[in-house]
C-alpha cells in the first residue's frame, strides 16, 4: 500500500481570470437617491405631524417660555421640605422650568429675565435646598411675574 500523495502547495496556476467591473447605471443610482430622500422626508414629516410641530409660535422660544411657566406654576416651595416623591417632583419641576426658560432665552432674548430669575432660584435650591429666604422669594416672585406677563 502506498501512502496518498500530499496536496501540492504553491502551485502556479496562471494569472487570475479577468472579471468585469461592477457597473451601476447612473439612472439606478439616481433612483436610489431620490427614493432615499422621499422616504427620509416622509419619515421626518410623519414624526413632525405626530409630535404636533406645526411651525406655530408655541413650538419656538415663546412655547418654551410658556412651558417653563407651566412647570414653575406646579412648583411648590413647601414640597422641597417633604420626603419622597413630593420632594423629587418639586426639584424636577424647578429644573424643568430652568432648562425650558434657558432654551427660550437662547431663542429670543426677550425671555432672558425669566431664564435668569429661574436660574437664580435653582442655584439657591441647589445650595440650600430651600427657597424660604427673602432673596430666593424675590427671585421666585420675579420669575412668576414674568410668567404672568406671557
Amino acid at each position: 500500500m502506498s501512502s496518498p500523495t500530499p496536496p501540492a502547495y504553491n502551485v502556479y496556476l496562471g494569472p487570475p481570470a479577468p472579471t468585469a467591473p461592477a457597473r451601476r447605471s447612473r439612472r439606478s443610482l439616481a433612483a436610489a437617491l431620490v427614493a432615499g430622500l422621499v422616504l427620509g422626508a416622509g419619515g421626518v414629516g410623519t414624526a413632525w405631524a405626530l409630535s404636533g410641530g406645526d411651525g406655530s409660535a408655541d413650538s419656538g422660544a415663546a412655547g418654551d417660555a410658556r412651558r417653563s411657566c407651566e412647570a414653575l406654576q406646579g412648583f411648590y416651595e413647601s414640597d422641597l421640605r417633604a420626603d419622597g416623591a413630593k420632594r423629587d417632583i418639586a426639584f424636577n419641576r424647578l429644573g424643568g422650568a430652568a432648562v425650558l426658560s434657558a432654551a427660550a432665552a437662547a431663542g429670543d432674548r426677550e425671555f432672558k429675565p425669566l431664564a435668569e430669575a429661574v436660574q437664580r432660584v435653582q442655584n439657591r435650591v441647589a445650595r440650600f435646598a430651600d427657597v424660604s429666604e427673602p432673596e430666593a422669594q424675590k427671585e421666585l416672585k420675579t420669575a412668576r411675574s414674568v410668567c404672568a406677563g406671557l
